[in-house]
């Protein structure tokens, strides 16, 4: 294909999630909806972190990160949803297409790095509770996010680099209401070849070494949790790891559905329930998954309203 035909088309048309008006109103308040929770819950969790200073323990100091990155991860797509909504419009420039899909795949990625470095960190707490603050020096665990930050940044620049140089010449409408990457490789008059085996190879790497990282660091958790005599010991051992677990099955389990299944298996009704579950769904719930199990969280969330509504009297 020739590459002046990359030209042919300047932008792309989302189609987003409904072609009814009425679904279409009611599909805005709730992702208006979702997407305010998501930046509330997520930013209390960052205040009552930073502000009190039992919290500024390891586990805590990953799982700010966890919520500031939710709150970046949602911002990519759902205020840009929004926008198109009340203005009328369903395009997106090529070149904005590509940087939603930079920054998007990117804090997924940071998500899902994050949520290893959380399975450790819950590992040596477990397995390796005298060697805890020594293992998990302040220093480690600030290299593990700059790291975390690393890694996620050149996977992705390598998959839009790779996106970039792809043809778009017929038809430019995307089923979703975000840049996907398998909708935009749908689309492509060009041989996507090379970029479907980087995804299937690199991309599957990215997201299993972590995944077996988390599943490795579980087993360990669950050997030395059985050999505690108590069944209050082995109760509180696990609680500590309750919210965590929840959060990684929700995230890879609606991830592995879309990206990683037979596509036989595909439909655009379960791929967009899939992508809007992780997207969307699951940065709302983190904050009240880690709040409503953690007696510390939450008493730092009371002592911050309250400390709020003091000062405002």
């Amino acid at each position: 294909m020739n590459r002046k035909n990359l030209s042919s088309v300047s932008e792309f048309l989302l189609l987003g999630l409904s072609w009814q008006p009425q679904q279409q109103q009611f599909l805005f308040v709730l992702f208006l909806s979702m997407y305010l929770a998501t930046v509330l819950g997520n930013l209390l969790i960052i205040l009552a972190i930073s502000t009190d200073s039992r919290l500024h323990i390891p586990m805590y100091f990953f799982l700010s990160n966890l919520s500031f990155v939710d709150i970046c991860f949602s911002s990519t797509t759902i205020p840009k949803m929004l926008a198109n909504h009340i203005l009328g419009s369903q395009s997106i420039s090529f070149p904005g297409c590509l940087t939603q899909m930079y920054f998007l795949f990117m804090f997924a990625d940071m998500d899902n790095f994050l949520l290893a470095v959380m399975a450790y960190d819950r590992f040596v707490a477990v397995c390796h509770p005298l060697h805890y603050t020594t293992k998990m020096a302040p220093q480690l665990c600030a290299m593990m996010v700059i790291g975390s930050w690393v890694a996620a940044n050149l996977n992705v620049l390598l998959h839009t680099l790779l996106m970039a140089r792809l043809s778009f010449c017929a038809d430019n409408r995307i089923p979703h209401f975000f840049c996907d990457v398998a909708a935009l490789l749908k689309l492509s008059c060009s041989d996507t070849q090379l970029n479907e085996m980087v995804i299937l190879f690199e991309g599957g790497l990215i997201m299993t070494i972590p995944l077996v990282c988390i599943l490795v660091s579980y087993v360990c958790i669950t050997s030395a949790v059985l050999r505690v005599p108590s069944t209050k010991g082995k109760w509180k051992a696990f609680s500590t790891c309750g919210s965590h677990l929840a959060v990684v099955s929700l995230f890879y389990g609606t991830i592995i559905a879309v990206y990683f299944s037979p596509s036989s298996s595909h439909s655009a009704k379960s791929d967009t329930a899939a992508t809007v579950m992780y997207t969307v769904v699951t940065p709302m719930l983190n904050p009240f998954i880690y709040s409503l199990r953690n007696k510390d969280l939450k008493g730092a969330l009371r002592k911050g309203i309250g400390r709020k509504r003091f000062s405002t009297q």
